[in-house]
């Protein structure tokens, strides 16, 4: 290819990274980010201490409890708890029925085929002397709100 056609394939890729920057990327092919923002995050929840407490009647409690709620506030969204089981929650977040899973779950869980997990948001020393990156779960192909909720979790992080 002469600088010619050097110039030309340069000046089309040119083109295509800038149309890409304008079309809303990354997205959410179901709207979550969009229908959450300013409405209801349903979220799932698991009897898991100290990251999830899920009493018999009343509010769930705990370290992600307060995260979940706290990226909520953030979006002016109403949580709405589901609690059960682990594997019954990640299906319900696959089929669109919930937006969030927390779980006290690690980075190595088990759901990376059902489930997109967050960057990690915390490092826990486990009896055994392992270390522990703690997670969230979140509807896959979500993008657009992943990257919502992982850009809150950085900025948390760096408050921190």
């Amino acid at each position: 290819m002469g600088l010619r056609g050097g110039r030309w394939a340069a000046g089309a890729l040119a083109v295509v990274l800038l149309a890409g920057c304008g079309s809303g990327f990354p997205r959410d092919p179901e709207g979550t980010l969009e229908r959450v923002r300013g409405g209801e995050l349903r979220a799932g929840v698991v009897e898991s201490p100290p990251w999830t407490e899920v009493p018999d009647s009343g509010r769930p409690s705990g370290i992600e409890v307060d995260l979940v709620e706290d990226f909520a506030r953030r979006l002016d969204a109403e949580v709405v708890w589901v609690p059960g089981s682990e594997s019954h929650l990640i299906r319900s977040l696959e089929s669109g029925e919930l937006d969030v899973v927390a779980a006290g779950l690690t980075e190595t869980a088990p759901w990376e085929k059902h489930a997109a997990l967050t960057r990690p948001y915390a490092e826990i020393a486990t009896p055994d002397g392992r270390t522990e990156k703690m997670v969230l779960a979140t509807r896959l192909g979500e993008n657009g709100f992943l990257t919502e909720l992982e850009t809150f979790l950085v900025e948390r992080e760096e408050r921190s």
